[in-house]
């Protein structure tokens, strides 16, 4: 109708120069008005097919679920119309066996309420099947939820542990290649720094190139004190052989360790109570210690930094 209102008045306007500049006007004016009313109709089409379309996808998946539940209900309606035919028939048979015997009355009478017993027992029991579905999916969605927002606070805590161990590899870039690498793994970060950065041979003080990639490490530490940390000292499986209070790979380790933990508690930003240290010996070796190279990785500090995962015990405790 537009399409063809929009012609004529074409037509009219190629014939102008033969109407009065007042026509002219006017139909000009109905132009604009019609261009107008048809852009307004044109949006109102697209907004109605967007609706349109919008309410086809909700009534599809309400028709699937309004299915499923008809099913259901279908089958125990069609398991109660059986009992009710059952009970029909006896009630038949009743009537027919009044006439000939009060002791076949008297048995069918039994099977009567036997039946009418065995109907409201059903009909019990599918009300009790409708109130456990109901109750199934109140835990479902429960469950649901809890999920997702455990799922949600392990996605903070590994974003978290990977800013963590970004931060730590750019404050520690000046020791790349002089055995200290940093690196995140199973939701936690592993900062590993061979002894020949740290330690001479047989000893646990720390040097002063050693002490600088620890107190940068603690630089950031402080900034992070939901960080709990784990200090570990590992040696090769040469027997210690150094004088002094110290009796084996072990003892070398654990003192090792503590010096680590020393330095760290210089840090008055630092809290204490996030940090422990642990003497692993030559126990939990990375390489083999058949070769120097081998035994040279193995001599190592590993500082293990793990989130304290408070919440998601407490989500794990509610379950």
């Amino acid at each position: 109708m537009i399409k063809k209102s929009v012609f004529a008045l074409l037509t009219v306007l190629v014939l102008a120069s033969c109407v009065s500049p007042k026509i002219y006007k006017d139909l000009e004016a109905k132009y604009a008005d019609l261009k107008n009313e048809n852009r307004k109709l044109t949006e109102a089409y697209e907004e109605l097919m967007s609706s349109k379309a919008a309410a086809e996808h909700d009534y599809k998946r309400t028709k699937k679920a309004y299915d499923e539940a008809v099913a259901q209900r279908d089958k125990l309606q069609a398991d109660y119309n059986a009992t009710s035919a059952n009970l029909e028939n006896l009630k038949s048979s009743y009537s027919a066996l009044e006439k000939n015997s009060s002791a076949a009355i008297s048995a069918n009478s039994q099977k009567n309420r036997e039946l009418l017993a065995e109907l409201e027992a059903k009909e019990q029991a599918l009300s009790a099947e409708i109130t456990r579905l109901a109750v199934l999916k109140k835990e479902l969605e429960d469950r649901s939820n809890r999920v997702a927002e455990l799922e949600s606070l392990i996605a903070a805590k590994d974003a978290a542990m990977k800013s963590l161990k970004d931060a730590i590899s750019s404050a520690l870039t000046d020791f790349e290649g002089k055995g200290l690498t940093v690196e995140q793994r199973d939701g936690k970060v592993y900062v590993s720094m061979e002894n020949k950065l740290l330690f001479n041979s047989g000893s646990w003080a720390v040097g002063s190139e050693g002490r600088r990639a620890v107190e940068q490490l603690g630089s950031v530490l402080a900034l992070n004190p939901d960080i709990a940390v784990l200090i570990e000292g590992h040696t090769d499986n040469v027997p210690y052989s150094g004088n002094g209070p110290l009796t084996s790979n072990w003892d070398l380790s654990t003192k090792r360790a503590t010096s680590i933990v020393n330095i760290l508690n210089e840090n008055s930003s630092i809290n204490p109570e996030n940090l422990t240290a642990a003497g692993r010996g030559e126990f939990a070796p990375i390489a083999t210690n058949s070769s120097p190279i081998g035994r040279a990785k193995n001599r190592r500090i590993e500082v293990i930094l793990t989130p304290k995962l408070d919440e998601l015990s407490k989500l794990l405790n509610e379950q």
